[in-house]
């Protein structure tokens, strides 16, 4: 009897161990369909189709829309310096001042000579108003044979002697003009103006130093507006100029139309947008990139040249683009997958191959429909064939 008992104690506990294994590789689902709990809930976007634009951002360089270097015209001392470093100047306003008193020197010297010049003229008609009635006297008196031929003669060569010699004067008179002209314009190349609006950098130069027309003596940048540099890849360029109001025009600048937005160094959005000015002519072989300037408004100077910033722009449209938010996407050793939510409400892990980024979104090139729910948030409880609960994302913050 006691044999007999053990036997049947045997079967009894190996069917216990079994149901005990059975139930516990059944997974989280069959644990919560036998204990009478719903399926886990998870937050779920549905795939969408519409029309975005892409951006590019580049690395941009500021520089002044014009930089001119200020040079002396004629060489001398420095004696003044009339504007102070770093302020806005104006063109025609005086920077620098040049000890003017040879230069004086030297006009008074060919007004000198001018006065001179015409006087000689004066003398040279007077001469050939006398040769004049000279040769009207004598030619009835050489007809008449009242006088010798060769008296006539003379008076002829006389007069044209003398209206050579009024040439000459006048000749004079003119090269001293111009000798006047030349000595006030180096009078007034003693003050050194500026040649554009700007602002006006510090000096090379200080006062007492001998300057020639070699001496840079200061830089004036003109800053409003102020010109960005950046460079642009090769494909960048090309899908740009689909986007560029003129891109059908050949005689048109590429890339114009364009709307830039400039990021600052430190992060903010400058509140003025730029547009494209000109293209280089090349790409460059050794980057792959064609450089590409750019103008923004720069109203109180706050840009200053020589400032790095970041500029964006739209390079691309994209017409009918599945859209998913970046949140969905998961990546496993080089792969992109999703969670898909069937019309059952089971997960199928599906994967995709995604393009750009859009704000938060990804564009899905391959792998997904319109329509589709996709899980976002839960992503713990979305397995292969896992039956869950879904909801709109946004609608249950607590489904993690």
């Amino acid at each position: 009897m006691l044999r007999s008992h053990r036997l049947r104690s045997g079967p009894i506990l190996f069917m216990g161990g079994l149901l005990l294994a059975t139930s516990g590789c059944g997974g989280n689902s069959k644990v919560n369909a036998q204990a009478g709990m719903p399926p886990p809930m998870v937050q779920v976007a549905v795939v969408e189709r519409r029309d975005v634009s892409l951006t590019s951002e580049w690395i941009a360089t500021m520089d002044g829309y014009i930089n001119a270097e200020i040079q002396p015209h004629v060489s001398g001392y420095l004696i003044r310096q009339n504007y102070r470093e770093g302020s806005l100047v104006r063109k025609g306003e005086v920077l620098f001042e040049i000890d003017p008193r040879p230069f004086q020197a030297v006009l008074d010297q060919v007004k000198g000579q001018l006065a001179q010049s015409q006087a000689q003229v004066v003398q040279a008609q007077a001469q050939l108003v006398k040769a004049s009635q000279d040769v009207a006297r004598d030619t009835p008196l050489a007809e008449a044979r009242a006088i010798a031929q060769s008296q006539l003669d003379n008076d002829l060569q006389a007069k044209a002697g003398a209206e050579a010699a009024v040439a000459a004067a006048r000749a004079a008179v003119t090269a001293a003009q111009a000798s006047v002209e030349q000595a006030e314009l180096n009078l007034s190349f003693t003050k050194i103006v500026s040649l554009v609006d700007g602002v006006a950098g510090i000096a090379k130069a200080q006062m007492g130093d001998l300057v020639n027309t070699t001496s840079v003596l200061t830089s004036v940048s003109q800053v409003d507006p102020i010109k960005v540099y950046f460079p642009m890849s090769e494909q960048e360029y090309l899908r740009a100029q689909k986007i560029g109001t003129n891109a059908s025009s050949i005689q048109s600048t590429p890339l114009k139309g364009i709307a830039l937005t400039l990021v600052l160094a430190d992060g903010s959005i400058y509140p003025h947008s730029g547009e494209v000015l000109w293209t280089d002519r090349q790409v460059d072989p050794s980057t792959g990139t064609i450089r590409v300037a750019a103008a923004f408004p720069n109203p109180g100077n706050i840009l200053r040249p020589g400032e790095y910033g970041r500029v964006r722009a739209v390079t691309d449209a994209r017409h009918d683009a599945l859209l998913v938010p970046q949140a969905a996407v998961s990546e496993l050793q080089g792969v992109n997958q999703v969670a898909v939510v069937g019309p059952d409400n089971k997960v199928k892990i599906q994967n995709v191959q995604i393009g750009s980024q859009v704000s938060g979104d990804w564009i899905v090139n391959q792998g997904l429909a319109m329509g589709d729910r996709v899980v976002v948030g839960g992503l713990q409880y979305a397995r292969e064939g896992a039956t869950v609960t879904p909801v709109p994302f946004g609608a249950n913050k607590g489904a993690q």
